[in-house]
């Protein structure tokens, strides 16, 4: 059920805070959108890392993911998950975390009908987005450093749409090899881009993160709005 007083009924025209509304209460979220001139037709929601060790939509991975869809041209959401920030409620071991990202795409589908939907996540967050992705039949899923080896991502089915994930060398959160192993199980592996020398967060090598995000999406881009 839709809070009266939240839950805007269009999708902001320029980067805005605002307040969704999920089943443990009120998701703290922010939009933005892409230049008009770079603008498709698609809308990605980015899902943050693990609220108990102090992932939040302000997570530096997070916000360059973001930034790097933005420059592609789609809209684009972050949230906090329950218990983060201003959103209500509590951790819930991925399961509540997954229903708030259903109710930040159904807010999606009803502004932006015309969009495709697509998610990422980072960390903990990838794991939550590949778990909604077979229940939101999204157009792409991005997956940053999934942690493959701490939550079972080879019990899910795969989404039908192109998927990327983007694993660092160095990672010792989510060791590369058993992101690679998974990869390669499926029956359409999903793109693989691997960052030498790149840890967990990414430090140092973000912009190189943008850059491997924004050249594997571009095959993949929704229309151009108005095009």
């Amino acid at each position: 059920m839709k809070h009266p007083r939240l839950a805007p009924e269009t999708f902001p025209a320029a980067a805005s805070a605002l307040t969704l509304w999920g089943p443990a209460g009120e998701i703290e979220a922010a939009t933005a959108v892409p230049e008009p001139e770079d603008e498709r037709l698609g809308t990605v929601i980015v899902c943050h890392p693990h609220p108990l060790h102090g992932g939040t939509m302000q997570n530096k991975v997070v916000t360059m993911a973001e930034r790097s869809l933005r420059e592609s041209g789609l809209r684009t959401v972050r949230f906090n998950f329950r218990g983060v920030g201003a959103s209500a409620g509590t951790y819930d071991d991925g399961n509540g975390e997954m229903d708030d990202l259903i109710a930040v795409a159904e807010w999606v589908r009803r502004v932006r009908p015309v969009d495709q939907l697509w998610l990422a996540g980072f960390s903990f967050g990838a794991f939550v987005a590949w778990r909604a992705a077979r229940h939101l039949s999204p157009a792409h899923v991005t997956l940053i450093a999934p942690p493959v080896a701490k939550w079972p991502f080879a019990a899910i089915v795969a989404p039908a749409c192109p998927v990327l994930v983007i694993q660092g060398d160095a990672d010792d959160v989510a060791p590369p090899q058993p992101v690679v192993e998974w990869v390669l199980s499926m029956p359409d592996p999903p793109t693989l881009v691997r960052l030498p020398e790149a840890d967990h967060f990414f430090h140092r090598r973000l912009m190189d993160l943008r850059g491997a995000i924004r050249h594997q999406v571009k095959a993949h881009l929704p229309p151009r709005a108005g095009g």
